[in-house]
């Protein structure tokens, strides 16, 4: 059988995955989370794409979807996790916290890893998420970095090392978290997607870098809710 290597999808696959890598570069050796955070923009904008020219263009297939998900534990794993434990060894520390204890951030990764294997298995994803998706987990973590080093954020080092075990937890969780696939343009059947879109736009406009966080914690709480309500109906007795 021959297999095709570099389709167009499979290069902007690539791409992401080369964002990704060079973003821990920047982070881990060059110290610099700003230039992390906008490779990881980047990761996610060929992330977002490969998949609709992929389909545009009639090239998806088996070997797409495995490279994608190599190429997003790279950027939205290691990549994070790499930007956190930078922004470990900056914040204040703390006598009972010991600085090795920065590379348990590094569990993020394995999360990150364990959320993406599940998603190409799990056949109840299509219309929405199980856990937090990896790319809205790593814009998290990327924008403290970011915020940090822009806005002079400041966080304990038990606060980051939170941060980073909360998130890849929420990744592999059992919450339902809507996703922004739409099924048509129309209202019916997608207000809440525009809802949180138009909510989104406001919350950029208004707060700047600090709206990232703020959008996906928001997104985790309507989603948590959705979860919890949609639950309880279905256990209510007819």
């Amino acid at each position: 059988m021959q297999i095709r290597l570099f389709t167009i999808p499979n290069l902007l696959t690539l791409s992401n995955l080369l964002c990704g890598a060079l973003g821990a570069v920047a982070a881990l050796f060059f110290d610099n989370l700003t230039w992390a955070f906008g490779l990881m923009a980047g990761s996610v904008v060929f992330d977002f794409f490969d998949g609709f020219v992929a389909r545009w263009l009639g090239q998806s297939g088996r070997l797409g979807v495995e490279l994608d998900s190599l190429a997003d534990d790279i950027s939205f794993g290691f990549l994070p996790a790499a930007v956190l434990f930078v922004l470990f060894g900056r914040m204040p520390g703390s006598a009972w916290l010991p600085g090795w204890t920065g590379l348990l951030l590094f569990v993020y990764a394995a999360c990150a890893a364990l959320r993406l294997a599940k998603f190409n298995i799990d056949d109840s994803q299509h219309s929405e998420f199980c856990g937090l998706p990896s790319p809205g987990a790593a814009l998290f973590c990327a924008s403290l970095g970011l915020l940090a080093e822009q806005q002079g954020l400041l966080l304990p080092r038990e606060a980051v090392l939170a941060v980073g075990l909360v998130a890849g937890l929420l990744m592999i969780s059992p919450v339902r978290m809507f996703s922004f696939k739409f099924a048509g343009f129309g209202w019916r059947g997608n207000e809440l997607r525009y809802s949180f879109a138009g909510f989104s736009v406001v919350s950029l406009a208004a707060l700047g870098g600090w709206a990232v966080p703020f959008i996906i914690v928001c997104y985790v709480a309507v989603s948590a809710v959705r979860w919890c309500f949609r639950r309880q109906s279905r256990n209510l007795p007819e």
